[in-house]
């Protein structure tokens, strides 16, 4: 058996026999990489002209160093310790000779699953066998994290998807069933956008994506080639959601003169549970004013409607991932991201695709006052998903010299850095 490089078209051919994988194996996400400061190259194991394991491989430079990273780990069978052990050193050995001291993975190896409506998790049984091979073989673990720390997220999201619409929904968090209903009756309604819509749905979301917007231009750009990529946004109908809230504020006007017939036909009664009812009716009616008022005003102000949120959506291999979203936080009582989610999933569904990946979540183990993140799980876990937690971070080192080298030389580096900025700035 061998190492070799692989031409797209052979790197491709290989992954769509592979069980598992992600979009960040793919050719197109090599592509948009080579345009991040990241060089990019296909390897494959190859016996007697047949690829055996195949991976993906990253190179950036760090202090003049070359470290690779393989996002999503390599596409093998892990438990098959005997091809593991012949891929990982005829890899060493590969990116050593090319002066490439580290690479770093994050494999998709599943450690627990978590029911959100049960409230209960559940460990994978391969799990300690596939953690115990890799680390026998020199991978080191860099620990659990909880959150974002990692090359990729450690926990996700992930809807199975090949159902039927109506147990589909059924499966969705009870608050949320009701404010889809309810963004649909105001009026916010789903359209496909293109590459033009990118820069406001960048505008809407960069502050929690650490990218820049030519990073998503160049996965919308290699993406779109083979029909993988899809932008969807949701937008309000002004006109609409005054119609809506003009029906809602009809039908209150009839549940207050009913209560006021109740309370006048119990005069001289014990007449506190008809009181009680007309003021609850009449506190809504006021609610129902005031909003009516602010569609109003809506309506004058941007008759042309409102976009409230928008999504990219990657297509690989019967998955459908959510890439990247945002939504208008002026108007977020609309929920128009919870109707926007779920039209998806919907389409996608009828689509055939087999799962929806939400994207990434924090530990959901953590309790509310440990996890920053806790608003980002309720969204992504309340639309009949599981969460996933994989085995997270692990290093192998390819040229031990290098690495060594590059520890040791790191610290002063980072000094010699900064010294060469302030001098910068007291010249300038």
């Amino acid at each position: 058996m061998k190492i070799r490089e692989l031409t797209n078209e052979q790197f491709e051919d290989f992954l769509k026999t592979s069980k598992i994988s992600s979009m960040y194996q793919s050719v197109e996400y090599a592509l948009t990489m080579n345009n991040q400061n990241y060089k990019a190259m296909y390897l494959g194991l190859e016996d007697e002209g047949t690829i055996k394991a195949a991976s993906l491989i990253l190179i950036e430079k760090l202090n003049h160093f070359k470290y690779a990273l393989a996002p999503r780990g390599f596409l093998i069978d892990y438990t098959n310790y005997e091809l593991l052990s012949t891929f990982t050193n005829l890899l060493k050995k590969f990116l050593g000779k090319k002066h490439i001291m580290a690479i770093k993975i994050n494999p998709i190896i599943i450690k627990s699953k978590y029911n959100p409506k049960m409230k209960n998790t559940t460990n994978d049984e391969k799990y300690e066998e596939i953690f115990k091979n890799l680390t026998n073989l020199g991978y080191f673990h860099l620990g659990y994290n909880n959150f974002f720390e990692g090359l990729k997220p450690r926990f996700e999201s992930i809807i199975n998807i090949n159902k039927n619409i109506n147990e589909l929904f059924q499966s969705v968090n009870k608050n949320f069933k009701t404010k889809i209903k309810k963004a649909n009756f105001e009026g916010i309604k789903i359209y496909k956008g293109s590459d033009e819509d990118l820069e406001y749905l960048y505008n809407q979301a960069k502050e929690k994506y650490p990218r820049n917007l030519i990073f998503y231009q160049d996965i919308y750009h290699y993406f779109q080639k083979n029909n993988k990529v899809d932008l969807y946004y949701a937008k309000i109908d002004t006109k609409i959601y005054l119609q809506s809230v003009q029906v809602m504020y009809q039908k209150q006007v009839e549940k207050c003169n009913l209560a006021n017939s109740l309370v006048f036909k119990n005069r001289g009664r014990n007449n506190n549970k008809a009181i009680n009812k007309k003021l609850y009716e009449e506190n809504i009616l006021n609610t129902i004013k005031n909003e009516l008022v602010y569609a109003t005003n809506l309506l004058r102000d941007k008759p042309e409607g409102i976009i409230l949120a928008s999504a990219i959506i990657i297509k690989h291999q019967k998955c459908a991932y959510l890439f990247m979203d945002g939504y208008n936080s002026d108007y977020k009582k609309f929920s128009a991201k919870h109707l926007l989610m779920w039209k998806l999933i919907e389409k996608y569904s009828l689509e055939k695709y087999r799962k929806f990946n939400l994207g990434g979540i924090a530990n959901f183990s953590l309790k509310e006052k440990e996890n920053p993140f806790k608003g980002l799980n309720e969204f992504r876990l309340s639309f009949g998903s599981t969460g996933y937690e994989y085995a997270g971070d692990f290093e192998l080192k390819t040229n031990k010299f290098l690495y060594f080298l590059y520890q040791t030389l790191s610290p002063i580096l980072k000094q010699f850095s900064k010294k060469k900025i302030k001098i910068k700035e007291t010249n300038n």
